[in-house]
């Protein structure tokens, strides 16, 4: 099975923020991803709210529960007490843990997870209590695949900022790619489903779903917003869905 696209709203909503407007609207678009095949949306609310701001959540749930009650809904976010309050108040799908600084433009790597070990186990049993299926963000190295499945979480996405900054070295997209496959690889044997997500685009996407055919899902924002641009939200989802396999 293709894996599934979540479409991350952050940078459409990072324009609108430009003006005191409601344009372009987050939901209107997510709406527009939605009707075209997208399988879910993925925000990440910082604390700045220089993307995503608090206020979008209720609206995006709300367009979930009313109109696509089958798709998905992913938050991704550093776990702090006002992140945790926050999603325990959504109440969405799948959360993805991200180690990010709040300082940080992106996330850029994942987490160490033997040696935050002691800091992520009660937040994942935190929201595993409030029915939550957590992710956490991972490198593209095998190691501690064991670990992460041993706090409890359900999948692991793997960051590929690496490989889709390979976009104009081959060589160096080959050997990115292969350590995300052997990464996923030690999140299977370790019972974990995989995610992938960062600078993935339609050209990049079709390789990567060759060498990891089991990919769960994957969350793209910043790509998919600068191809609809040129093509527009749907037709952009369909171009984004048939490069997933």
């Amino acid at each position: 099975m293709p894996a599934k696209l979540s479409v991350n709203v952050n940078a459409i909503a990072m324009l609108r923020n430009r003006r005191d407007l409601p344009w372009p609207s987050v939901e209107g678009l997510g709406r527009i991803a939605l009707r075209a095949g997208a399988h879910g949306l993925t925000v990440h609310p910082r604390p700045d709210e220089r993307h995503v701001r608090r206020s979008d959540l209720p609206v995006l749930r709300a367009l979930l529960d009313d109109e696509f009650p089958q798709a998905e809904f992913n938050i991704e976010g550093y776990p702090s007490e006002e992140f945790l309050s926050l999603v325990e108040k959504t109440e969405p799908d799948q959360v993805t843990l991200v180690p990010d600084d709040p300082a940080q433009a992106t996330s850029d790597h994942g987490w160490d997870f033997l040696g935050q070990r002691e800091f992520l186990a009660p937040v994942v049993q935190r929201l595993k209590k409030a029915g939550i299926r957590v992710s956490l963000f991972a490198n593209p190295d095998p190691a501690g695949m064991d670990v992460a499945k041993a706090l409890g979480a359900d999948r692991i996405e793997l960051y590929t900022g690496p490989y889709g900054g390979a976009h104009d070295d081959p060589a160096r997209a080959a050997r990115e790619l292969e350590k995300l496959g052997k990464a996923a690889d030690a999140a299977r044997s370790a019972g974990l489903a995989v995610n992938a997500g960062h600078d993935l685009t339609v050209a990049n996407l079709p390789a990567l779903a060759r060498r990891i055919p089991d990919l769960a899902e994957v969350s793209i924002g910043h790509g998919l917003t600068a191809d609809a641009l040129e093509h527009g939200m749907a037709e952009t989802v369909r171009r984004f869905i048939k490069a997933c396999g």
